[in-house]
């Protein structure tokens, strides 16, 4: 719970940037070239993924060379006070270019961190659990992430409300991103009662950590083939799990041309119902296997995405839109979401060694989630606008 409760903030913080993306546009960019400010926003949220590996690989070293408890809270400090910088910072209007030049740094901070604090969780929750429900308790952790976009939903929906959009607009965008602060108390609870994966202890005890975790995860010939099946397979992930969820928030707003306020309780409900099958998948994985779950879903979202994106926009339009249909094919998008996704942590876990655990699950992780997910908000946009 701790580690999951941990993660859904992290992720939060990582799409708060997202879903203002059209506010920052206006903040941090020139405002003559409203597409290319909007794409230039786009441009920074997408840097956020393809800087992940990185983390992955420098935090993953430290998580098998130091430990996962303490590599997993360093990452979640990073995040919280990333995040929260960018609210402090001031406009495009006040400072000029150098707005934008401190978003684009915090932003690699928070890819940074969350590219080692997600391999970080999976190995600390997969390493407590039993084997034959291993795909059950990880399955809990992969809420997290839509959970974490939920609560991004939450926060806006809330802080437009109270202050107005005049006032949000303005000045009250920020409070969204100062909440991420709250990340840090969080961070010290877990510091103060979280102990050390069993199974690193025991590698630990042994002296069997591994001296260089680089080395043995990609330059061992049987190590590196299950590191590119796994990146491949994860690759395929990211892109169900962006297109269903992240782009539905975008397709709403930028094609649909919903507003920010009905588009957002859309997409959080259809979140919302569709989230426990993350949880339902893993467990279903424990029982017929991990790989014809996540390969079915692969199938029906590769089959099913262009009808239901067709369908989302034939009941969204402005004025006269069908609520109970559009938040049902939300729900119907992160139903595959839990297809492929609730089984991954499992998936992965299971694939290396613990010496080199926390370093192999990371790296295939953010390199298949980053930039294979990571660029379908940006793709998307660019192709539509053209």
């Amino acid at each position: 719970t701790a580690a999951a409760g941990g993660n859904v903030i992290e992720w939060y913080d990582f799409y708060i940037f997202g879903s203002l993306a059209t506010i920052l546009a206006v903040k941090f960019f020139d405002k003559s070239n409203a597409i290319a400010a909007l794409l230039s926003t786009i441009a920074l949220f997408t840097a956020g993924f393809l800087v992940r590996p990185l983390g992955a690989f420098v935090f993953g070293w430290m998580g098998d060379r130091v430990g996962r408890k303490y590599t997993f809270i360093l990452t979640l400090v990073g995040m919280a006070l990333g995040t929260g910088a960018i609210g402090l910072i001031p406009t495009f209007e006040q400072i000029g270019l150098s707005a934008a030049i401190i978003l684009f740094c915090l932003r690699m901070v928070q890819g940074l961190c969350l590219g080692g604090s997600y391999g970080g969780a999976i190995t600390y929750v997969a390493e407590h659990v039993p084997e034959d429900r291993r795909g059950y308790y990880t399955g809990w952790l992969q809420t997290s992430p839509t959970l974490g976009i939920v609560l991004s939903l939450i926060i806006i929906i809330a802080t437009r409300t109270y202050f107005g959009e005049a006032a949000f607009a303005d000045w009250a965008w920020r409070i969204p991103f100062l909440c991420s602060f709250l990340l840090v108390f969080v961070t010290m609870y877990m510091r103060a009662n979280f102990e050390e994966s069993p199974v690193y202890e025991e590698i630990k005890a042994k002296g069997k950590t591994s001296k260089n975790p680089w080395r043995e995860a990609f330059l061992n010939p049987a190590n590196l083939k299950y590191v590119v099946i796994a990146t491949i397979v994860v690759l395929g992930e990211g892109v169900v799990w962006y297109s269903s969820q992240f782009w539905a928030l975008f397709y709403l707003q930028t094609v649909s041309k919903v507003d920010t306020l009905t588009s957002a309780f859309i997409v959080g409900i259809g979140l919302v119902i569709g989230t426990p099958s993350l949880v339902f998948f893993g467990w279903l994985s424990d029982k017929i296997g991990r790989k014809p779950v996540i390969l079915g879903g692969f199938f029906l979202a590769a089959v099913t995405y262009y009808p239901l994106y067709t369908w989302l926009g034939a009941v969204t339009h402005p004025g006269q839109i069908n609520y109970p249909v559009a938040i049902l094919i939300v729900a119907i998008l992160v139903f595959y979401v839990g297809m492929v996704y609730g089984p991954i942590g499992a998936f992965l876990a299971e694939f290396f060694p613990g010496r080199i655990r926390y370093t192999a699950v990371s790296m295939p992780y953010m390199i298949g989630n980053g930039w294979g997910g990571g660029l379908v908000p940006f793709i998307t946009t660019a192709v539509y606008t053209a």
